[in-house]
């Protein structure tokens, strides 16, 4: 696929920062149908008013390639690519973002020697990054603690501040950023927050003429901001997505573990092993697992990622079965019973046999 063939606004001037953001795809990077499909579907209708589409929704197991799919989209749109990854406590200014004062280097001096690293990044930032990507940066944490850390800053810059006069900056979310600026989006698993807030004020950035509120002025969306919800199905802690969010997407795909061909060319490109036979087997233990563990209601996925990690420790010289209990199944659920109905599936279908067959046919050959 040609990255020119997509490129939804040939004259925008992306700044270097910001063509930094676009993704490169890798030389091991498949094109899928969903890629397809999406983009084609995307360059069709983007000037096309009320048709147009601007928020994709991918929904599938965990290591079925969502997070792949939204950067290959970001290095076909040629925009920018952003992510934000939701949690259950989020709240409103996460995802605004927030108004900190502005604390004289004196005072600054007698706070913790993190707040002031932080606080200190914060002031001489030129506002291309957020906040919280400023303090994951600074603190190396994640975003949710960022999002903890930054709710405990502005206490303590507020109470350090009392009864002065204080000079306070606003400092935009990501999604601010992205809504703003006119980036590809990846909003990872909003069906875990709880508050019902929250899922409004992400609702209403989603409309596609929509604006968000705040507290320095009124933004209105970026005709070139493109949102990727990424969400798991069966994911602990999830619940289905908002019904309201999901009323504001105009294209859908159910992420599914590919074809087989598709397995094998990608593990392929991503491992650099080629024995077809060995691909050929894996690939079906790995359907077979994914297939018998929605079956019978257990909770973990049989996805791409296992498969990688399991060919990539066979190449390496592995015992295929032994590799399969470390890389595939205990991914998939360390409960007795659940794994003696998955070593059932396997035998089942001869599966274990095989793998036995191809690893002792490799060690006679001396491949």
């Amino acid at each position: 696929m040609h990255n020119d063939e997509y490129i939804l606004s040939p004259a925008r001037q992306l700044s270097d920062a910001e063509k930094e953001l676009i993704w490169k795809k890798p030389f091991s990077h498949k094109v899928s149908e969903e890629e397809r499909r999406i983009c084609k579907e995307i360059k069709r209708n983007w000037n096309r008013g009320e048709m147009k589409i601007a928020n994709i929704l991918l929904e599938g197991d965990a290591g079925s390639g969502k997070t792949q799919l939204a950067k290959a989209l970001s290095a076909n749109f040629g925009l920018p690519y952003t992510k934000v990854t939701c949690f259950a406590d989020m709240d409103k200014s996460d995802i605004i973002g927030a108004i900190l004062p502005v604390i004289s280097s004196e005072r600054l001096e007698k706070m913790d020697p993190a707040d002031q690293s932080v606080l200190q990044a914060l002031y001489e930032s030129d506002g291309f990054q957020s906040a919280t990507e400023v303090m994951m940066e600074v603190l190396g944490i994640t975003q949710e603690a960022a999002a903890r850390k930054m709710k405990q800053l502005l206490k303590k810059a507020s109470k350090n501040m009392e009864g002065e006069a204080v000079e306070y900056r606003f400092y935009p979310s990501e999604i601010v950023r992205a809504f703003q600026k006119g980036y590809l989006l990846e909003i990872q698993e909003p069906n875990v927050i709880r508050d019902a807030a929250v899922l409004m004020a992400l609702n209403s950035a989603l409309e596609l003429d929509g604006s968000i509120n705040l507290p320095t002025e009124i933004i209105h969306r970026h005709p070139d901001f493109i949102a990727v919800i990424t969400t798991n199905r069966s994911y602990a802690g999830a619940r289905p997505l908002n019904e309201a969010l999901r009323d504001r997407v105009q294209h859908t795909e159910k992420m599914d573990l590919p074809t087989k061909e598709v397995m094998i060319d990608r593990a392929k490109a991503k491992t650099g092993y080629a024995n077809e036979q060995v691909l050929d087997v894996l690939a079906e233990a790995i359907m077979v697992l994914d297939k018998t563990a929605r079956a019978n209601a257990i909770k973990g996925v049989a996805g791409m990622r296992s498969y990688f990690y399991w060919v990539d420790a066979f190449a390496a010289g592995a015992s295929g079965i032994e590799s399969l209990y470390h890389k595939v199944i205990y991914k998939i659920t360390t409960d007795s019973e659940e794994i003696k109905i998955l070593e059932e599936a396997l035998k089942t279908h001869g599966l274990v046999e095989k793998i036995d067959e191809i690893e002792v046919g490799i060690k006679k050959n001396g491949l």
